[in-house]
């Protein structure tokens, strides 16, 4: 039986519900085989992130060259990249993997607020949408990247995410190079315990993408499957706890 290897490059989360470990949740429930290179290692828990110690470039990509080599991959998705300097190493080693998916997941602001991008950092952003199928920006993101035009400019895919817009519903809207491909809303789910949405969701496309599935259908499972973990949500901690596991989900196929 084979399975679809995914690649994540993204820092820890030491409260278990964003980063690294949400993503390994993410793509184990979903069905793949989930790898990783570890970008920074972060002190954080439901309240905010508390101390950040950036993993160095050289050990990244130390650890995708680990995988890549031996195991192989189907799809990557890339989260917090920690500096400038590893987001230029991991886009050259990227490049050189042709055809392969790319999900972007752009992480400047954890949920609690607290930044994780510095402004060089964001600029080395370019390489890696350009190199995307995929960027997966919320609404702060998005305008800090330079708006839907990127889809244009990078000649990539932009999930632009409505979890930030105010009302009671929710609109996530899929923009291609030629504009808007579809959009999909859904009523807000009224909870804070809303911490990792976006790893996760970057996290089950990318392994759709693996898997094999076109864009809309991977994007269409993810959505399902976020909205099933944050009604899952276990309550943890006094700020925005993690979501819940949906153990069973059944849209594997």
């Amino acid at each position: 039986m084979s399975i679809a290897r995914i690649l994540i490059v993204a820092g820890s989360d030491s409260g278990g519900g964003a980063g690294i470990q949400a993503d390994i949740r993410t793509v184990t429930l979903l069905g793949g085989h989930a790898m990783t290179a570890i970008t920074a290692i972060t002190a954080q828990n439901t309240l905010g992130v508390q101390d950040v110690h950036p993993v160095p470039a050289d050990m990244v990509i130390a650890q995708m060259e680990s995988v890549i080599g031996d195991i192989g991959v189907d799809a990557v998705k890339i989260g917090m990249i920690g500096s400038a300097e590893t987001a230029a190493a991991v886009a050259e080693r990227l490049a050189a993997l042709e055809g392969l998916p790319i999900v972007f997941d752009p992480v400047m602001v954890a949920t609690s607020g607290s930044a994780l991008a510095d402004e060089a950092t964001v600029a080395a952003f370019e390489r890696l949408m350009a190199l995307a199928a995929l960027v997966t920006p919320n609404i702060p993101e998005l305008e800090a990247l330079g708006g839907e035009e990127i889809a244009v400019r990078f000649a990539t895919h932009v999930l632009a995410k409505g979890g930030h817009g105010e009302g009671p519903m929710l609109t996530d809207r899929l923009i291609g190079p030629g504009g808007v491909v579809k959009a999909w809303s859904n009523a807000r789910i009224d909870t804070r315990h809303s911490h990792g949405t976006g790893c996760t969701l970057a996290s089950a496309i990318a392994t759709g993408l693996g898997q094999g599935r076109d864009m809309i259908d991977a994007i269409e499972r993810a959505r399902k499957y976020v909205r099933e973990a944050l009604a899952l949500a276990p309550g943890l901690g006094g700020g925005h706890g993690p979501m819940g596991a949906p153990f069973g989900f059944h849209d594997h196929a």
